[in-house]
């Protein structure tokens, strides 16, 4: 009777089969275990006529044997990798994939926005594809600016009669405080940072896609010295307590007056080399004080409030903090790349 059982046993072990660790567990616990099929036998053994002992004593072993080189080679077909030649990378490195780091970008980010986040700012985010409304018309864009030609911004749905309701990709984070000023009771202090796209050829130096960060404040008797202000106090925490700065005029459809800061160049130090191209200045945003038109256009009485806005590109303060030489490394996803910002944060 047990020769028999053993007998189903061996056939049963040696036509198993296994598809993965987990039932190839289950299986050696059913057969060798303690509390196995193989190990039960045992209680029986006991029962054997003693002229029969050692019979049944060797088909034990040999039954414990076949199943315990049964399961270890199921085990071995489990872990071994099919590397046919069809399927074999040769280019792959014989070494784990390495993980990247932090994000150059990522890092700068933050950076900014928590600089401004101790100034008082509050961060609004909005949509990456918007309305013409909110990306230009409430930001008193012309309606033959260039920045709504084709050529020059990338649209989802163009309607050459009626710009209104053109709907495209944003081309700046303007966009957040559009909706932030139409929603929003005065004061607001808001910082937006987000993705922007624009119909350029990518190149070392320039890409169909960046990162922007604009702030925006707007309450009863803001001025130009409380922008100016700002600016200074985050250039210095960006850049170094030396860090010095300078407003040039310049001119944007949503702020009057206008204009562009540059930072000594901190490479040299304000003395003039290659990076600066030796005027020891180097730009690093745009700024302004809000046109009244924007307040009006989003609800706001622009007799009674005023306000600044400004904005910067992350890649661009990204460059002059770690002179990243071709803007398109920023978006490879080359692990060896961003191994080089391990220790920036």
């Amino acid at each position: 009777m047990i020769l028999e059982k053993i007998a189903n046993l061996l056939e049963e072990v040696k036509a198993l089969e296994a598809k993965n660790a987990e039932e190839l567990e289950q299986l050696r616990l059913k057969y060798l275990s303690k509390k196995g099929e193989i190990n039960a036998l045992m209680a029986d053994f006991r029962n054997v006529a003693a002229e029969q002992k050692k019979e049944v004593g060797m088909k034990i072993n040999e039954l414990k044997t076949v199943a315990q080189e049964k399961i270890n080679t199921l085990k071995e077909q489990i872990e071994t990798v099919d590397t046919g030649s069809e399927e074999l990378d040769l280019t792959r490195t014989a070494y784990p994939i390495g993980l990247g780091t932090r994000h150059p970008l990522t890092i700068v980010k933050n950076e900014i926005i928590d600089i401004f986040q101790r100034m008082g700012f509050t961060l609004a985010e909005g949509p990456e594809i918007d309305d013409d409304l909110h990306i230009f018309t409430n930001l008193n864009f012309a309606a033959d600016h260039p920045a709504r030609d084709m050529q020059d911004t990338f649209f989802i749905e163009s309607s050459p009669l009626d710009v209104t309701k053109n709907v495209l990709l944003r081309s700046h984070t303007s966009n957040d405080q559009s909706h932030y000023l139409a929603t929003h009771e005065p004061p607001i202090r808001v910082l937006c940072p987000g993705r922007v796209y624009r119909n350029e050829a990518i190149s070392a130096r320039a890409h169909c896609f960046f990162h922007q960060v604009e702030g925006l404040y707007v309450d009863k008797n803001v001025s130009f010295t409380d922008l100016k202000q700002v600016l200074l106090t985050f250039a210095r925490e960006m850049f170094g307590a030396d860090t010095k700065i300078r407003l040039r005029p310049s001119y944007f459809p949503f702020t009057e007056p206008s204009a562009e800061m540059d930072i000594s160049c901190h490479i040299c130090g304000g003395k003039g080399c290659g990076f600066c191209k030796h005027t020891g200045w180097v730009e690093i945003l745009g700024c302004g004080m809000v046109d009244p038109n924007v307040l009006e256009a989003c609800g706001i009485d622009s007799k009674v409030y005023t306000g600044y806005a400004f904005g910067m590109g992350v890649e661009r303060i990204t460059n002059l903090k770690y002179r990243v030489s071709d803007l398109r490394m920023f978006s490879e996803n080359d692990t060896r790349f961003l191994k080089e910002f391990e220790a920036a944060h």
